[in-house]
């Protein structure tokens, strides 16, 4: 995978109109079943895919922790991706995608790697709505809304992470996130974010801080939600924004993803004002300024609790 500046720029462009691309790969046999799925990983995640290094292996590290390898001088745990999601491969692990998630560098090993494709977010469906599992959070139509398309599960890559290389990170307390944050009576912080593990992240440091919010679980849901409290707020003689003090939204989501909800946002009279808030695994420069771009607010990375409420504090209306 090339990683020049050109290609960044349009994978830039992608995020800005709901669409993006996704690195199709497999990693072996299905349990039960003697057929390879193909699975995805947002290419913007991906920094490299090469061929698969010497591994050292850790003493008492997760089973799934292969070990690590040095990549270009730097050095990075390698994860077992097939015996995470439970599937084995018959050709060996033969490649390793290096990636960026939260300002965290990994590499998952797979079994091969397949093509980039370039989809709409509405090619995703909520992995909830599919029934998949823990460590899906979509499902994608690779080839749109056909009768015989060919579908991949996008990974939940934060749950992985979890599971395997679980961080000691600050307990989420009224001490870390800080004081009670009084909002006017009927005004909620609200949530878009379509990982669980996110949400419940999230979800305990918005109630740490007192705050009363709504979750939703794609930008589409989050974006019919605001236009539901608008109508209920103007039958009251009120607007939005007696009802909605922030809009806490992921970048990547099935259906409609941050970028498209903050413009949508942005760009619509009634609702321009409303302080966004982007809180992403997307973490690096290209994106942050991206996020200028479509008018966002403010950009925290996943996860820390005590980033994500001095920035919430700092678009709070009055807070200047």
């Amino acid at each position: 995978m090339k990683n020049t500046q050109h290609e960044i720029e349009e994978r830039t462009k992608l995020a800005g109109n709901n669409k993006f691309e996704l690195l199709l790969f497999r990693l072996g046999e299905a349990p039960h079943l003697a057929q390879r799925e193909l699975f995805g990983i947002n290419v913007f995640k991906v920094r490299e895919v090469l061929v698969m290094p010497p591994v050292t292996a850790l003493a008492n590290a997760h089973e799934h922790l292969m070990g690590v390898a040095n990549i270009r001088g730097q050095i990075i745990p390698v994860i077992n991706l097939p015996a995470v999601v439970g599937c084995t491969p018959k050709k060996g692990l033969t490649i390793l995608m290096v990636t960026e998630f939260g300002r965290t560098v990994q590499a998952f090993a797979v079994e091969d790697v397949r093509e980039i494709v370039r989809l709409d977010w509405d090619q995703v469906l909520p992995a909830e709505s599919s029934h998949a599992g823990a460590l899906i959070t979509g499902i994608a139509r690779l080839d749109g809304a056909t009768a015989n398309t060919r579908l991949a599960q996008v990974l939940d890559v934060e749950q992985i992470l979890k599971t395997v290389m679980p961080v000691t990170t600050e307990e989420i307390s009224k001490e870390v996130v800080g004081p009670r944050i009084n909002l006017p009576p009927g005004h909620i912080i609200l949530v878009a974010d379509d990982s669980p593990v996110a949400r419940t992240v999230i979800e305990l440091g918005l109630k740490a801080m007192g705050a009363p919010y709504i979750m939703t679980k794609t930008g589409k849901e989050a974006w019919e939600r605001i236009q539901a409290l608008s109508e209920e707020a103007e039958a009251e003689g009120k607007t939005i924004y007696d009802r909605i003090s922030v809009v806490l939204t992921d970048l990547e989501m099935p259906e409609m993803d941050g970028f498209t909800l903050t413009r949508h946002i942005k760009l619509n009279p009634k609702f321009k004002s409303l302080p966004v808030v982007i809180h992403s695994s997307l973490t690096g420069t290209t994106n942050e300024n991206h996020v200028k771009k479509v008018g966002a607010d403010g950009y925290v990375a996943k996860f820390s609790p005590r980033e994500l409420a001095a920035t919430i504090r700092s678009v709070l209306p009055g807070s200047a």
